[in-house]
């Protein structure tokens, strides 16, 4: 069964005389529970690639598929309540919100989705990435490792069946980005999720099972 299928995904955005073409056709299938690594030169798309699947971007031309369902051609809010419920996010930057403690960041999708016994799932998961006992802290106080690793908390605490993943190690040392990515694998295997990771790091896609190659608007794949 396929987790995600892509269908001649175009995406173009309008300047003053013309288009710039980012994407120009791509065609992708992941299956469930499989790890994917996309990787291109700065520019390439990766991101806008990242974005579309996720829902955050519509593309100019195609169709995309997470399980059954088109979600090309849900709405606006249909696509809201998808993204809530099924997919996870972890960025380059953590984006946690300063004000509040490393539970309460964690708590928050499952708060938004009006679920009940969020903290503890929050601190269920917090365990799991080894932050159980940062649980009172700001995010000022952790170091970017900690903070990525909240950040995967977060993304996860609603146990979405796909994990995103945009330069997750980009702002980490050598030893935080060893580890994140040790833990991303435990977690995969322990929950099951299928992950799509864009990285611009060779020596992380190789960890993975497919690595795939965004250049020109177009993808191929780079290895299996």
């Amino acid at each position: 069964m396929s987790e995600v299928r892509l269908e001649g995904i175009k995406k173009y955005y309008p300047y003053p005389g013309g288009w710039v073409r980012v994407l120009e056709g791509v065609d992708l299938e992941v299956k469930e529970g499989e790890t994917v690594s996309i990787m291109g030169p700065s520019g390439s798309g990766k991101t806008t690639l990242l974005h579309i699947i996720g829902t955050l971007l519509r593309p100019t031309h195609g169709r995309v598929f997470i399980g059954e369902r088109e979600i090309s051609a849900l709405s606006d809010q249909e696509l809201a309540l998808f993204r809530a419920h099924h997919i996870g996010f972890v960025f380059q930057f953590h984006h946690l919100l300063p004000e509040f403690t490393v539970l309460e960041n964690v708590m928050m999708p499952l708060i938004i989705r009006g679920e009940k016994d969020e903290e503890v799932k929050a601190r269920k998961i917090l365990e799991m990435v080894g932050m159980s006992h940062r649980l009172e802290f700001k995010p000022s106080q952790l170091s970017g490792g900690e903070k990525q690793r909240v950040a995967l908390a977060r993304a996860l605490v609603g146990e979405p069946k796909l994990l995103l993943a945009d330069e997750p190690t980009g702002n980490l040392d050598w030893d935080s980005s060893h580890k994140l990515i040790e833990l991303l694998s435990r977690l995969q295997s322990r929950l099951g999720f299928t992950l799509i990771l864009v990285t611009h790091n060779r020596e992380l896609a190789k960890k993975w099972g497919k690595i795939y190659l965004l250049e020109r608007g177009n993808l191929r794949c780079y290895t299996s």
